[in-house]
């Protein structure tokens, strides 16, 4: 079995060695490309007025690097010793691991239990939704979309959390922290995509964006052949949308799509073809 990790860079390779150690072939085929947002105005405003807010809302482990990029120091305000209430919220345990390298205390942390079905919006919705008061701010941390090629997004991404927030009475305010960019790709990475495509490699999806921008950068190869393992329900129906013929899920964990990728008959049973 292959399996082409399409997490941003510096993501692939982490998750190319961590299964490469554990005996499954693993290449990276980056789908996304993460950098600062062009313009930081609205960024900045909002890392000054952190105390100001009852939670921050983080979507993802770039949401914590590119926020607290500039100023490690930001985090003490959101540590056990702070006086503040502000509360920093994590949609899974990545997320959560990247807050507390900032800096962030375990105290001012909430996240889905290890046992949620899954990570995502709504089991952390079930944790933070009772924190909530009347008049609280809440801040999401997210990122942004290219537009054209310069234009960014401010609001992209899913507003379920934010709607909830909302229909809580609390005041929700988002703030894109980095920039997300369909890659430039080489022709080996060409090469391999298309192959990949009809060779019974295994495409790991952590978003729906990747599997939108593999339709952008190849729009007209056929997917019917090939082989997804999402890691989350709306990437999986992304997939499947974009004509993969066969779409497993699996949560978001190591060990998680390790299980799926040595237990599933239908992608255990697919080798590529050389």
């Amino acid at each position: 079995m292959r399996v082409i990790v399409t997490r941003p860079e510096r993501e692939a390779q982490r998750w190319v060695i961590d299964l490469s150690a554990q005996g499954i072939e693993a290449l990276a085929l980056p789908l996304i490309q993460i950098g600062q947002v062009r313009n930081q105005t609205e960024l900045t405003k909002a890392r000054r007025q952190l105390d100001q807010y009852a939670a921050v809302m983080f979507v993802s482990v770039n949401a914590v690097d590119y926020f607290f990029a500039s100023d490690t120091s930001l985090a003490t305000g959101l540590t056990a010793n702070d006086h503040g209430r502000t509360r920093a919220w994590a949609t899974g345990p990545g997320t959560a691991r990247a807050l507390l390298r900032a800096g962030v205390a375990p105290e001012r942390l909430d996240m889905p239990p290890s046992d949620a079905a899954q990570f995502d919006s709504e089991a952390l919705w079930q944790v933070v939704g009772p924190q909530l008061r009347a008049a609280d701010r809440v801040l999401i941390v997210r990122g942004a979309d290219a537009l054209d090629g310069a234009a960014w997004a401010a609001g992209s991404g899913r507003d379920w959390f934010a709607g909830k927030v909302a229909a809580a009475g609390a005041q929700v305010e988002l703030v894109a922290a980095y920039q997300r960019q369909v890659p430039r790709f080489s022709a080996d990475e060409c090469a391999l995509a298309r192959q990949a495509a009809r060779d019974g490699s295994v495409w790991l999806f952590s978003s729906a964006q990747a599997v939108r921008n593999l339709q952008t950068a190849w729009p007209e190869q056929s997917w019917v052949h090939g082989h997804a393992l999402a890691t989350h329900a709306r990437i999986a129906a992304a997939a499947r949308s974009a004509g993969f013929g066969v779409v497993l899920e699996s949560r978001p964990t190591l060990s998680d799509v390790l299980a799926a990728l040595k237990s599933n008959d239908e992608l255990r049973c697919q080798g590529p073809s050389r």
